[in-house]
């Protein structure tokens, strides 16, 4: 700009003061506006641009010669009351003009000086520009790295859930499922990895758990088979039944029972054993608790009868869970035994079952003297009985192992009325569920 304003000053100062004068002056001044960088082009009907003005005023600040828009008197005005140092270009505000020029100036030999003015307008415009055009830049590289991020993230996910969906399955149905492995070299990749080496060990030791149970049990039931069979061929000695021959079978029919509680207690600590491990072998089918519930009140009410118990039974319906039936009933067997060994006569029994938050709720609760206050912290562990208990501690264990290992839950208390509480919560099986919903929505409507 500096440069600009030097060149319209050599000109004027060289061009003849005559009647040409103006035009040349004017002429090369609107050549030195053109030659502004960035400037807003005129709208092509003829009107000027406003951006540039040429100023020139005599020594005693009259207007000389002016070369812009208008009749150059507000610019002059502002001039006069703005102390522009010449080659300090200065900010100059016009009237009528909300966006102040940069005026520089240079002063001739005759006292008159030459003002080149220049609008900030479209210096403004520019920055403007660039703003939005670093902005729109910038929005888009937030935008594009949001996506990336988004994406590579849901990508991950989604083999991560996989990989989870996959592992809660393990344990429960089948110990043969592996996660699933990508060919990718990520930590989630190494990750799955990781896991199904950890399966494949897992998998190694309950195989070797069950081989060891499996020969425990083969080891130790023969001999006991072979015993009792002994015992009961003996009782087929005439002798045996002949009291005046001096024999007696009261000892062969003892040592028979306390076989049976010894093979009753070895199939029980080896289940429990691996119900611990979680390695107990399930066979699922769908079983109606109503109709077995029954099935077993019925058995045991004879012998309750015959110690003076009574037992009745309250249930909601049909409800059906996916489990193994010859634990369950293995499992309430063991419920219904505790109760037939531990209660005085008089005592009531009460079976019930019902629909609870979406599970089947199996509740046995008594009248009679309750858990002891010293082992009901610990009643679900192994070998943990009462003080007057004649049994190994093992029941209450083996519910709690059949109960988790169907994804159960059980609890144990004593009531505040008096008596014992068993309650025990197995989720309903698929059917059962669908029924249930149709059942509501049927009423619902």
């Amino acid at each position: 700009m500096a440069g600009e304003v030097e060149v319209l000053g050599d000109v004027a100062a060289r061009t003849p003061k005559d009647a040409l004068y103006g035009r040349v002056v004017r002429e090369v001044a609107e050549l030195a506006g053109r030659e502004v960088p960035n400037k807003l082009q005129s709208n092509g009907d003829g009107a000027r641009n406003d951006s540039v003005f040429f100023l020139q005023a005599g020594p005693d600040d009259s207007l000389r010669l002016w070369v812009g828009t208008g009749t150059g008197e507000p610019n002059l005005r502002a001039i006069r009351s703005t102390q522009i140092a010449p080659d300090h270009p200065t900010d100059l505000r016009v009237s009528g003009f909300t966006i102040p020029f940069r005026v520089a100036s240079v002063r001739m030999q005759d006292g008159s000086r030459i003002y080149l003015g220049l609008s900030e307008r479209d210096e403004l415009r520019v920055l403007r520009s660039l703003r939005s055009r670093f902005f729109l830049l910038w929005l888009l590289i937030v935008l594009l790295g949001f996506l990336i991020v988004f994406f590579t993230t849901r990508r991950m996910l989604s083999h991560v859930r996989r990989i989870s969906e996959a592992a809660s399955r393990i344990g429960h149905s089948d110990i043969h499922t592996r996660v699933p492995t990508t060919g990718r070299n990520d930590e989630v990749a190494h990750l799955a990895l990781t896991l199904n080496g950890m399966l494949d060990r897992i998998e190694n030791s309950m195989h070797q758990l069950h081989s060891i149970t499996d020969s425990l049990a083969h080891d130790l039931r023969s001999p006991l088979t072979a015993i009792r069979g002994q015992l009961e061929m003996s009782l087929t000695d005439p002798r045996h039944a002949d009291p005046s021959l001096g024999e007696t079978s009261e000892p062969i029919v003892t040592a028979i029972e306390e076989l049976d509680r010894l093979t009753e207690f070895l199939n029980t600590s080896l289940d429990v054993a691996e119900a611990k491990a979680d390695a107990l072998r399930l066979t699922r089918t769908e079983i109606d608790l109503d109709d077995l519930l029954r099935s077993m009140v019925d058995l045991y009410e004879p012998c309750m009868s015959e110690r003076g118990l009574r037992i009745r039974l309250i249930s909601a319906g049909s409800l059906k869970i996916e489990a193994d039936a010859a634990l369950i009933h293995r499992m309430i067997a063991n419920l219904l035994d505790n109760e037939l060994k531990h209660l005085p006569a008089g005592c009531v029994v009460t079976s019930r079952l019902q629909l609870v938050d979406g599970h089947a709720e199996l509740i046995l609760e008594d009248n009679g003297p309750g858990f002891d206050t010293e082992i009901s912290a610990h009643l679900f562990e192994c070998r943990v009985k009462g003080k007057g208990s004649k049994g190994h501690g093992l029941g209450l264990a083996f519910v709690e192992a059949v109960a988790r290992t169907h994804s159960g839950t059980v609890e144990a208390l004593n009531r505040s009325q008096g008596g014992a509480m068993i309650q025990v919560r197995l989720p309903l099986s698929s059917g059962q569920k669908t029924e249930n919903a149709v059942s509501r929505l049927a009423t619902a409507n």
